[in-house]
Formats: structure tokens, sequence, C-alpha cells
């Protein structure tokens, strides 16, 4: 730790004030306080000081996706095989590679579309380069199909960081969840890519390994089945596992129950926010259920982005409410939400994406009204009108 930190000693001078290369002050200073925390504190106010700042927490969430994200790749190998009828004469490393090369692009574009706007954005105003699209890099490609264009997938990157982000002030001053605008500006631009039974499956080899599946391969998800009154053609373990054609990271129950425990255990996500979800999801599912509905109360939980999003996205603390009482209203809102969607528009079987998106757009006056309240019920208690 010593020798990065004199690296970075020795490379400070030529970015301060008068060095050669102090217009890149924003990247050097990204790169420092990634790789170290810094040793500044504040000057002036009332402040919380703490070894862990945003950007370890934020790699820490990076950390808890990685359970879903390397089931993702070995389920994108696994349904190309499974479908080309391979599957029993592949091994694990040969379906794990294969998903590997096919996720890893869309990875890298996320991140050097997204980092790559962030950093021209910090030169251009001369501030610190904020580190929310640490998380949010990783997320998009995670809750996109494997059939979605890398070229499509660099457009909505620079809609979420631009529109949904930087004109509002840049990480902390957000009002939506960038991964969530992103999902959004491809699901209505680019809805062919995004919906369907033909993108749910990668259909071309990829340096030797995977095969090429013929041309009009459809492969629908349980999910959208069940929407369509269709009996899905998996087990309940497959749904739990995750062995069935969904978004890349979005499929497996237990990955992401994985996750979500070291999200809780390291007390960076809201434990509220995450129940109530599932409790809206529920209490609307049950109601749904008595009706004859073709999707059952808790396929809502194992298919879908239902428990992802739940886990992820629901719980940013940035677009999430942050009193205690308006995390309560806000995840039920959108657990209940979701299955209205799912249930009520046979042509959007999914349903949570657009739930976020709407919960964040309540977040703000959901903590008002509870403020409010909380000031108005003190005021009685100490008897001031």
């Amino acid at each position: 730790m010593s020798a990065i930190r004199n690296l970075f000693d020795k490379m400070r001078p030529s970015f301060e004030e008068g060095g050669k290369l102090h217009a890149f002050r924003s990247v050097f200073d990204g790169f420092e306080t990634f790789a170290l925390v810094p040793n500044d504190t504040s000057k002036s106010g009332v402040n919380i000081h703490d070894a862990i700042d945003s950007k370890r927490i934020m790699s820490m969430v990076v950390i808890a996706l990685m359970p879903a994200m390397l089931f993702g790749m070995y389920n994108i190998g696994y349904q190309n095989y499974l479908a080309a009828g391979t599957l029993a004469t592949a091994g694990f490393f040969e379906i794990f590679f294969y998903g590997f090369l096919a996720v890893l692009p869309k990875i890298l574009v996320s991140y050097i579309v997204g980092l790559g706007i962030e950093f021209a954005w910090a030169q251009w105003k001369g501030e610190e380069i904020q580190e929310g699209y640490l998380v949010s890099g990783i997320i998009i490609p995670l809750i996109i199909p494997i059939g979605c264009p890398l070229w499509m997938l660099a457009l909505a990157c620079a809609f979420s960081v631009i529109f949904c982000k930087e004109i509002f002030g840049g990480t902390g001053m957000n009002i939506f969840n960038p991964a969530i605008a992103a999902r959004m500006f491809l699901f209505f631009a680019y809805p062919a890519k995004m919906t369907g039974d033909t993108v749910w499956v990668a259909q071309n080899s990829i340096f030797g390994l995977g095969n090429d599946l013929p041309d009009g391969f459809t492969a629908a998800t349980p999910l959208g089945q069940l929407a369509q009154g269709i009996d899905p053609n998996a087990s309940i373990c497959d749904m739990i596992c995750g062995f069935i054609p969904g978004s890349i990271g979005e499929t497996s129950l237990i990955a992401i129950a994985i996750g979500a425990c070291l999200l809780l255990v390291m007390g960076i996500a809201s434990w509220r926010t995450m129940l109530s979800v599932f409790v809206g999801g529920a209490v609307l599912a049950l109601i749904f259920d008595q009706t004859g509905q073709s999707i059952t109360w808790w396929h809502h939980f194992v298919l879908g982005g239902f428990a992802f999003g739940a886990v992820f996205m629901a719980t940013d603390p940035v677009t999430s409410c942050r009193t205690t009482t308006g995390q309560y209203i806000y995840g039920f809102l959108i657990g209940a939400m979701a299955v209205i969607i799912r249930v009520m528009n046979a042509g959007y079987p999914e349903g949570m994406m657009l739930a976020i998106f709407f919960g964040n757009m309540f977040a703000p006056t959901i903590d008002h009204f509870i403020v409010e309240r909380n000031i108005s019920k003190r005021l009685k208690r100490g008897g001031t009108k």
C-alpha cells in the first residue's frame, strides 16, 4: 500500500496547479481516490468522518453483484448449448467461457462509454470525477438481454449518464436510477431488441466456443409464457437456480440472494426497502391469484427482474426514500406496481423496471410528507401550534 501511496505522491506535482498535466487534475484525483482513501478532511462545517467513502461503498456493491454476474455468464453459455442440443458434451469451463466472451464486450462498452462521459464532463466543468457509475456500469449490462447490440447499449449508457445524472448535478443529485433510465430508454426506443422470443439466447459461436443456432431460433422466457397463458417449460428448480432464458444477471434467485446478504451484512442496502418490495408484491400477487390469473403469486418472485430490482436497484440510496417510514411505503409501492403491470398488461410481462422508475419519481414526495408529519407531531407534543 505504501508503494502505491509513494507512486501517487511522485505523480501529484505534475497534476497540481502549475504542473504540465494540470488540465487532467480530475482524472488523477479520480484514480487516486479509487486506489487509496484520501487524506483530505473538511475544513469547515459539521461533518462525520469515516474511513469508508462513496467509492468504497460502490466497490462493495460491485462485489455483491459478482454472484449474479458470474452465474449470468454461465447461463448464457448454458442456454446456447442447450438450444443446440450439445449440452451433454460440453464441459463447465467451456460453457462458462462462452458466456464470459459474450457478456464481456457489453461490460466493456458500458464502462468505456459511461466513464468516458463522466471523465469528459468532469474535465469540462473542472470538478472531481464522481463514482456513481462504478455500480451503474455493471448493472446496465446485467439487466438487458444478451441479444442487445453493442451500439444500442452505448446509446443507452450515454443517455442515462447525460440526461438522468449529469444534468441533475451528478452523483447524489439524480432523481432517477441511471441503470433504470438506460433500460427504459432501450425498451421504448428499440422494443424489438428488448422483448420477444429472439433476444434471450446467444445465437452465434465465439472463437470456436458455442454454437451457431438456426436463423429465426426463438426461446421465450417463462414469465413471457405465463403472461400468454402457457405453462412454462422450466422446472421450479430451474427457475430458482436460474437455468432459464432471461436478462443476463436476473435469472438466478440464489445468486441474487447471496448479493442481498452481502449488502445487508455490510450495512449498505436498506432491509426495510428490500423487504417491503417483496411484501407489496406478495399482497398484490395473492389478490390477483384469487382471480385466477395465469401468473401465480410465487412466480413473480422467481421469474423476471423482480428479485434483482428489489435487491440492487430499489435500494439505491440516492433515488429511494431516506426516511424510515418512507422506505416501507416506497418499497411496498414498487412491489405492488410491478405485479399490477405484469398481470394487467400482457404486452409488457416484466414490469419491475417501470415500477422502480415510478418509485423513484414518488420518493421525494413520500419523504416530504413523512418529514412534515414528524415536524407537526413534535410541534404538537411540545405544545406549539
